[in-house]
């Protein structure tokens, strides 16, 4: 049985950026005890630059993002790591990162995750973090519902930490806290699988951001959407939001908005019309109807 931090990081098809992650990875003030790759089905020269790396490697079909994490926690489990640290492959941690998760990694915690920046602009949050109600979920009706840079929330802040988190870039979870509130839920695919097990550990124990532990990551805001994203975007929104949150019938009806915002501006506001009314208003109708029967699967069929 190993002790301490197995750090995983989750890939496909990006040689490039997974060498950069590594590369952060492998500098750490305080290093993981192991690193392992869950590679889910790469075509490029992934294996091949792991190999000559001698990192270990764990391939598998491309069973998307929440497949790849399930298998990380998994080995996190079966092998009795102490906690497993979660990332995808296109961010990287700052130095210190580990350090000053481990540092916070409190009792009565269940996970605390790095606070995700953009690589060129490192005030500015990837994924703007929703304020809350008292009970903790994300606030429906405010003049403010999001906080956008590093600055806005260190004011929101309690010493340094923030009770919410977007997993998984940077986030280091207790191993007995996975084992309590279970595995990733594989079914979601590639879309809805951080917040479902974000508020699944909240059961467990608290859970956090730490604002001085720092994860960069590539802008997301400006890549194009294809009709899987959008649907498997809806459709599993939708059911998060039957499962956590409060008044779902107008966070569904903001869900598509927001879906049809995202493609306009990303994509060209014409394309928001076609998957409203046009072409591909099939994608858009199937994830809302799949949506509400709470349909958890693998079953885009373009």
């Amino acid at each position: 049985m190993k002790q301490g931090i197995l750090a995983v990081v989750v890939t496909h098809n990006r040689c490039e950026l997974l060498t950069r992650c590594l590369d952060f990875l492998l500098r750490q003030s305080k290093p993981p005890e192991e690193i392992v790759v869950i590679n889910n089905g790469s075509t490029d020269k992934t294996v091949e630059m792991l190999g000559q790396r001698g990192i270990r490697c764990v391939t598998q079909e491309n069973v998307g993002s929440a497949g790849g994490w399930h298998r990380g926690i998994e080995i996190a489990m079966q092998e009795g790591f102490d906690a497993v640290w979660l990332m995808d492959d296109d961010g990287y941690p700052d130095e210190h990162a580990l350090e000053l998760l481990s540092q916070k990694l409190a009792p009565g915690m269940a996970c605390v995750s790095s606070t995700v920046l953009c690589e060129d602009e490192k005030t500015r949050l990837v994924f703007p973090l929703p304020l809350l109600s008292t009970d903790g979920i994300p606030v429906l009706f405010s003049s403010r519902r999001k906080i956008f840079t590093l600055e806005q929330a260190e004011k929101e802040a309690s010493e340094d930490l923030y009770p919410f988190a977007h997993f998984f870039n940077g986030a280091l979870i207790l191993v007995a806290a996975a084992r309590a509130a279970g595995n990733v839920e594989r079914d979601f695919f590639i879309f809805g699988d951080e917040l479902d097990y974000l508020y699944r550990l909240r059961r467990i124990g608290k859970v956090f951001t730490v604002l001085s532990a720092h994860h960069y990551h590539p802008d997301v805001t400006q890549r194009p959407l294809n009709d899987m994203k959008v649907y498997y975007y809806i459709k599993n929104t939708f059911i998060l939001n039957r499962r956590y949150l409060d008044l779902v019938p107008v966070r569904n009806f903001l869900t598509v908005v927001a879906a049809l915002f995202r493609v306009g501006r990303r994509n060209g506001w014409t394309e928001s019309f076609h998957y409203l009314l046009g072409r591909n208003r099939r994608v858009l109708w199937q994830a809302v109807g799949r949506g509400l029967q709470g349909r958890i699967a693998k079953d885009f069929n373009g």
